[in-house]
């Protein structure tokens, strides 16, 4: 591996499709409502290099902490979790992976700082909570129980609400006058489905993590009860984006993003079914990971069609 290739694998690359849907959806809205501010291509751009360096952020965290607590020295790798390895293999250092931790958490919130100037204080509030999820997510948060809340939080709703605060807000204007219902509302499937994503891929790391001092859902519930936990995560997700059109808040556009529901449907069983035997559970891995890209990526174009 080249180095280019290597530090790919360091703050997993594969991943950060996450946040470029995240922040499609809240763009497609800025779109939708237009605000107190025109759609700036520019802005637009800044957020979404601002919100990616804050994902390898707390990726390359992540990765620092569970090799300092030797849980990646106790994982088995899959395509989903277990880790990159490349500082297990002695292919990056720890000192320069911490550096890169900081330098995209600064980047980041320099992009934060400005837009909590020239759009609206909320932004601030975004950055601080993303910022806290980012540092203490490893050495706290997965620790209480937290870390499943604060990444569907910090990775997906509050994504989608500040791209949209971002792009539309300006100063001295009250914060729901700036938001309207529907982005509020259409903010929790994304949410959810970050944390659901998160959820599954613990469980082949459960007892690794255990040993490192994690206690996450998966460690509290047992496999069993987590894979119910979400399914359950995959009803209230597909569930509000069904009521939302119903309840004449969304157009029946956003329909579109309940094509992945079978595809949910299969995850959420296979989890139930085979949860304790990881051979068995990665297909639903697999499958949850298509679910939550595919579900941001077509709330977004729903809503884009709209705009034609």
């Amino acid at each position: 591996m080249n180095k280019t290739q290597i530090w790919l694998a360091q703050t997993r690359a594969n991943f950060l499709l996450l946040a470029v849907f995240l922040v499609a959806i809240g763009l497609a809205y800025a779109a939708k409502y237009p605000g107190f501010s025109d759609f700036n291509t520019w802005h637009a751009i800044l957020i979404m290099l601002g919100t990616i360096s804050a994902h390898i952020s707390v990726n390359l965290f992540n990765e620092y902490s569970d090799y300092k607590t030797k849980i990646d020295f106790k994982t088995q790798q899959t395509p989903f979790s277990g880790g990159s390895k490349m500082l297990v293999s002695g292919k990056t250092s720890p000192t320069s992976v911490k550096l890169a931790a900081f330098f995209t958490l600064l980047f980041s919130a320099g992009i934060g700082t400005y837009f909590a100037i020239v759009s609206h204080w909320s932004i601030a509030v975004i950055s601080l909570v993303g910022a806290f999820a980012i540092v203490y997510y490893t050495p706290l948060l997965a620790k209480v129980l937290l870390g499943e809340f604060f990444a569907g939080l910090a990775l997906g709703s509050l994504v989608v609400i500040g791209t949209f605060i971002a792009m539309n807000g300006a100063p001295g204007i009250g914060l729901f006058q700036i938001v309207p219902l529907e982005v509020w509302l259409i903010a929790i499937p994304p949410g959810i489905l970050t944390a659901l994503l998160l959820l599954l891929n613990e469980f082949p790391d459960s007892e690794a993590d255990k040993s490192g001092g994690r206690f996450h859902l998966v460690i509290k519930f047992g496999k069993k009860k987590a894979a119910w936990i979400y399914s359950a995560g995959i009803a209230a997700s597909f569930g509000t984006i069904l009521l939302l059109p119903l309840l004449g808040i969304a157009s029946l556009w956003i329909y579109l993003a309940l094509l992945p529901l079978p595809l949910a449907i299969k995850a959420s069983q296979t989890a139930v079914k085979n949860g304790s035997d990881i051979s068995k559970l990665m297909p639903a891995m697999g499958m949850n990971v298509m679910v939550v890209l595919a579900t941001d990526l077509l709330i977004a174009v729903a809503v884009f069609i709209q705009l034609f």
